[in-house]
């Protein structure tokens, strides 16, 4: 069997926004390719998954060893209880579809003990689809806007590892991340704990403690691709729940 053959498939969550293409500009389902290149530096095959239907997300499951929920436009607060706040994204339907799609796949993926892994939205919404809440806009409780300059300039912010936790066997004590967010978690959702914060006490990263891979982090891992070591995590953890799968 060849690497390709063996290697583990990896879901990848996108976006579904109007685009341009030439001279067609069309509701269009994307994903930055570098999305793709973590996984694939990492040793997996990436697959991606368009926001449909939530009640296709177990069907879906069935293919793949892992799931990576990507970043993008913020979470409708309605799906946690609150109203949106004037700097929070206008929570219209193409959203609130890949809301639904992506919890569905988050409550499939642990159900089921499938690795999973959150990028920027992707925490968020693995922190709501747990029951959790977030900041709907974090200058308003830091008072400044470091975490998200603006522009598509990433801003570089200095997290700290919860000690013990898994995202701190993975990356150590520290680590200077890629950071593009306005919101962040605010009440944890049920089973998460807190893997990482920066020095004014954001959090930055959960997991959910145990055999199974369920880690997210709010910053950008894709950014810097030198460092693929939570791609690298995942896909390890992926091609493991494959073993499992193919001996079941």
């Amino acid at each position: 069997m060849s690497v390709s053959e063996s290697a583990p498939v990896i879901g990848l969550t996108t976006y579904l926004q109007q685009a341009q293409s030439g001279i067609w500009d069309v509701l269009a389902t994307f994903l930055p390719a570098i999305y793709l290149d973590g996984v694939n530096l990492a040793g997996g095959t990436a697959v991606l998954l368009p926001p449909q239907r939530a009640d296709s997300a177990e069907r879906v499951l069935d293919g793949l060893d892992a799931v990576i929920i990507t970043g993008g436009r913020d979470v409708d607060p309605g799906n946690y209880g609150q109203q949106p706040h004037p700097a929070t994204d206008e929570p219209v339907q193409i959203n609130r579809d890949r809301d639904a799609w992506e919890i569905a796949l988050v409550r499939g993926a642990i159900r089921r003990g499938i690795p999973l892994l959150g990028i920027c939205r992707g925490a968020q919404v693995l922190n709501v689809a747990l029951g959790g809440t977030l900041h709907q806009h974090l200058p308003d409780v830091v008072g400044h806007t470091r975490h998200q300059q603006g522009n598509a300039v990433f801003s570089t912010s200095v997290v700290r590892t919860t000690p013990g936790s898994r995202l701190a066997s993975l990356i150590g004590e520290t680590s200077d991340v890629q950071c593009y967010h306005h919101q962040a978690i605010d009440r944890l959702g049920e089973a998460l704990v807190v893997s990482a914060a920066d020095d004014e006490g954001v959090i930055e990263a959960v997991e959910i403690p145990g055999e199974n891979f369920v880690l997210a982090v709010q910053w950008h891992p894709e950014e810097r691709l030198d460092d693929i070591r939570l791609f690298a995590a995942v896909v390890q953890a992926a091609a493991h729940y494959a073993t499992g799968k193919v001996t079941a």
